[in-house]
Order: structure tokens, then C-alpha cells, then sequence
């Protein structure tokens, strides 16, 4: 998964994905929460670049067999690529269209990789919220959920200066008998994901631990868990499970 080669880097001329759009409009000014807008700007022609994207579920898994909560980790090209352009600038810079580039310099592919919740896209007509948190849950992790069992924690918007997609997070309690494959992801998709299982006793200092790559949906989902779950949780046993395959921050 770290081990990464022949990178090059060109502009995204077409993607299933995303597409990149430039919304124009009138900001009219107005009273807000009594507070006016500048006059300066009534009426002013602005716009702003955005992303369309598909919206998305994450599901955080407390498997209670193992006392530790079921995290993902997997290479992501967007940080890996703006890790390269934070440490070197303008490595990005002289890209062009229809000549994609070799990414220089090159970086091992550790600075890439993340530590996430199991998520994915909302791409599929048909399938309700939760229906595809346990697809995910199952092609990731290799848990078998019933959308019954799932808790809803929160629905937000993410990335709103970007893309103003809206996400939402479920919960809920596995155990290892619910694990009937080995997950990773869909080989046919480019998915390499390892999974995770973080234990309670290392949790919190997992989280607060700024040298170890993450999201801020793992973040939250662990204040979360230890603030509405933990509490109500018997977690006290003889010997503590060990946390597995969890990034080593001295070598970040």
C-alpha cells in the first residue's frame, strides 16, 4: 500500500466523479440575524468555483469481541499529491492538459495514507442511506450489517467552500461472527484498503495524536462513541485487546 511508483499528474479533463462548475449569481444585501450586509455589495455580480460530487455515508463499528472500534486505511491520492505540493511548492503548478507529468520530487507513498471511517459514495439510485452504509461495510471491512441495526449519528454538509456535498454517519455494534469476508475494497474499483482495529484503551490518544494522518470524521466519531456509547458500555475486561496495523507516527 505505501510502495508507490511512476507518478505523474495531469488535469482532469473528464471523471465519473466530480465535475467542475462555476455557480454566478447576485448577493443581494439584506438584514441577517440583525446584522446588515455591506450596501458595497448589493447587488454585485460574483461567482464561485465548485465541485459536483456525490454525497456520502460513513459508519463507525464497535466490535465488542475485540473491545476496539473497526477503522480503515488506505492511500489517497488528493493528500498525497498535496503533501508533494505543501512540502515542495509549485510542484503542481506546471501542469498541463493533455501531457500528464511525473510528479516530482517523488515522496514515499506513507504521506499519502489515511486512516478513515468506512464510507462511501451515495451512487446508486435505489439504495436507501443505510443500505449503502452496509455494502460498505461489507466490500471494506467484510462485516455483514442488517440496515436495521444501524444508528444514525448526524447528517452535515462536508467540504462547503468545494463541493457543499452532504454526508451522513452511522453506528453501530459488530462482533466477529458478523465478519464473513476479509474486505479491502473492490479490486475492480483500484481499492486497497487495510483494515483496522483500533482498541478502546488506545483510542483517545489515537485521536489526539497529530502525527498520525487521519481524518476529522475518525475524530469525531471517537468523541462521539466515548461521549453517547462508552458510557452506557461494560469495558472493563482481564486482559485488553491489542490495537492492530495502526500507522507508527515516528515514522510519519
Amino acid at each position: 500500500m505505501e510502495r508507490i511508483e511512476g507518478v505523474t499528474v495531469g488535469l482532469c479533463s473528464r471523471s465519473p466523479y466530480l465535475r467542475p462548475l462555476t455557480l454566478h449569481y447576485h448577493q443581494v444585501a439584506a438584514t441577517l440575524s440583525g446584522y446588515l450586509c455591506l450596501q458595497a455589495q448589493d447587488g454585485v455580480q460574483k461567482s464561485w468555483d465548485f465541485m459536483k460530487t456525490h454525497d456520502s455515508v460513513t459508519i463507525l463499528m464497535f466490535n465488542s469481541s475485540r473491545r476496539s472500534l473497526v477503522l480503515v486505511k488506505q492511500f489517497r491520492p488528493a493528500v498525497y499529491a498535496g503533501e508533494v505540493e505543501r512540502l515542495f511548492p509549485g510542484s503542481l503548478a506546471a501542469v498541463e492538459r493533455d501531457q500528464p507529468q511525473e510528479l516530482k520530487p517523488a515522496l514515499p507513498g506513507s504521506v499519502g495514507v489515511m486512516v478513515e471511517l468506512c464510507a462511501g459514495i451515495v451512487d446508486q439510485p435505489g439504495l436507501s442511506l443505510e443500505e449503502v452504509a452496509c455494502k460498505e461495510a461489507w466490500e471494506e471491512c467484510g462485516y455483514r450489517l442488517d440496515p436495521a441495526d444501524l444508528r444514525q449519528v448526524a447528517t452535515y454538509m462536508s467540504g462547503v467552500g468545494l463541493t457543499g456535498s452532504r454526508q451522513t454517519m452511522f453506528y453501530t455494534e459488530v462482533t466477529d461472527a458478523q465478519r464473513g469476508g476479509p474486505g479491502g475494497g473492490l479490486a475492480e474499483e483500484g481499492e486497497l484498503i487495510e483494515v483496522v482495529h483500533l482498541s478502546l484503551d488506545d483510542a483517545q490518544a489515537f485521536a489526539d495524536n497529530p502525527n498520525i494522518p487521519k481524518t476529522l470524521g475518525v475524530i469525531f466519531a471517537i468523541s462521539w462513541f466515548f461521549s453517547q456509547v462508552a458510557p452506557h458500555l461494560s469495558l472493563h475486561r482481564d486482559s485488553p485487546v491489542p490495537s492492530t496495523q495502526l500507522p507508527d507516527p515516528h515514522t510519519q
